[in-house]
This record gives C-alpha cells, structure tokens and sequence, in this order.
C-alpha cells in the first residue's frame, strides 16, 4: 500500500532526514520549504533514487492560506493524504525586554498557525485515513526545559509550547477514527553543515554536549527515525504523546 506523505521545512535537518526516513518504493511526499528550492531538489532527487515519487511545493506558513494549498497539492498529486508531519519552525533568541510583538506573533504564526492551518485541511483526508492516518509535529525540549543559565527562547519555545496543545486536542479529537496525533521534543541536535545561518557557534555546542546525559548531540536522523516509527502500523495505539528525543537532557 502506497503511503501519502506532506512533509513541511524538509529542505535540511530533520525534516530532509525524515523524509529520508520515509522514502521508498511505497511512499510519495510532499516536501515543503520556505524558500529554499535548491535543497530541497537536493533531497528529491535522493528519494526519486529509491523509488520514491516526490512533488516540491515552496511557501510561507506565517501566511494563513499556505498549509492548505499544501494540503490541496497533495491530494491533486496523490489522491489521498496519510500523513503530516509539520516540521517547519525556527529558534528566536531575543529575550523579553528585547523581543518585539511583531517577531512573537511571528513565531505563533510560523508554528502554531502553521500545525493548525495544516490539521484543519488535512482533517477530512486524515479520516477518511483511518487506521493508516498519521500526524506528528516536531517541538523543542526548550519548551520544557528552564534553567539559569541556559537557552531561552521565550517567543519560539512559547509557540511550540502551543503547538503541544493543539497536538493533544487533535489526538482527543481524532482517536476514535484510528488516526494517531504525537510531537516529538527534540534536544539538542547538530546541525547539518549545509543548513545555512547556525543558531549557536561550535564553542556554545561544545559547552552544551556536557548537560546531555548520554554525552553527546543527536542528529537529525535519531529524530527522524522516531518520527518513522510513530508513522508506523507499530505505533497504532501511541497518540496524544510528546516524545522526547534528547539523550536523557529534560531529565530532572
């Protein structure tokens, strides 16, 4: 049976990773990026490679029509919808004091507008899914994670935080037609070389690998690779769940 799958932000990191995770002769995805046309034909072509029909389509999720002219291609190219994962997103840095309105509803925008825009296009698709039909967000562990010292990110890890919620309404809503809703939290996950601009310098990642209790970074593929398993007929009765894929870092 042949899975159809929107991916959004998989132009790089986890979500190009995810849908690496998911590519297969089985599999036909819309890869979704902001506006990075070149990675994403990158990433295309590796999936077309393993069989895997890909459609490309570029747009902003701050714009409220976006996540469903994604959705609309995606059943005017495969028919069906099985599965969203709505990755796109973006750290912002400022602190309160610093940070202005116009970049916090940005972020709202960007993350929680954008998961909403898609679940509210993809729901009939997801339910006609049932059993097979998939959604999962991507969050942060800065959503949860409040130390001294450490990385704030009062607008995005708020935005995200919203993202959770709504990812619980959905899975309450959307479990009695079989279809599963979870997040994923990821901690801290290397970036890939290619992905641009870097949110911290090789120093502060070097500082930070030392409150990882397994020691080390993630990848963007231990991401992905939950993202897979949750998409699978394994995880049919997982829904309602932010997962945690960090090395043991939210531990307290």
């Amino acid at each position: 049976m042949t899975r159809s799958i929107l991916i959004t932000g998989a132009a790089s990191g986890i979500g190009a990773a995810t849908a690496r995770a998911l590519a297969g002769a089985d599999a036909q995805i819309l890869l979704h990026t902001k506006g990075n046309r070149a990675g994403l034909e990158k990433i295309a072509a590796e999936l077309e490679a393993k069989g895997t029909r890909t459609v490309l389509a570029l747009g902003d999720l701050a714009e409220r029509e976006t996540g469903a002219r994604l959705v609309e291609k995606a059943i005017d190219s495969f028919g069906t919808l099985d599965i969203v994962i709505s990755n796109a997103g973006f750290p912002l840095r400022p602190l309160i004091g610093t940070l202005t309105r116009d970049e916090l509803d940005h972020a709202y925008a960007v993350i929680a507008g954008g998961l909403f825009s898609l679940a509210t296009a993809a729901l009939p698709h997801l339910k006609s899914a049932g059993s097979s039909g998939r959604l999962v967000a991507v969050s942060t562990h800065n959503a949860h994670l409040f130390l001294p010292g450490y990385l704030n990110f009062p607008a995005s890890a708020a935005a995200k935080a919203a993202l959770e919620t709504l990812v619980k309404s959905l899975a309450l809503q959307l479990a009695p037609d079989g279809v599963t809703v979870n997040a994923i939290a990821p901690g801290l996950i290397a970036k890939d070389k290619s992905a641009g601009e870097q949110t911290l310098s090789p120093e502060e990642w070097q500082k930070l690998k030392a409150r990882i209790p397994m020691g080390d970074l993630g990848t963007p593929a231990d991401v992905a690779a939950t993202i897979a398993f949750l998409c699978s007929p394994a995880a049919r009765y997982i829904t309602g769940q932010i997962l945690h894929v960090d090395g043991g870092l939210v531990i307290r």
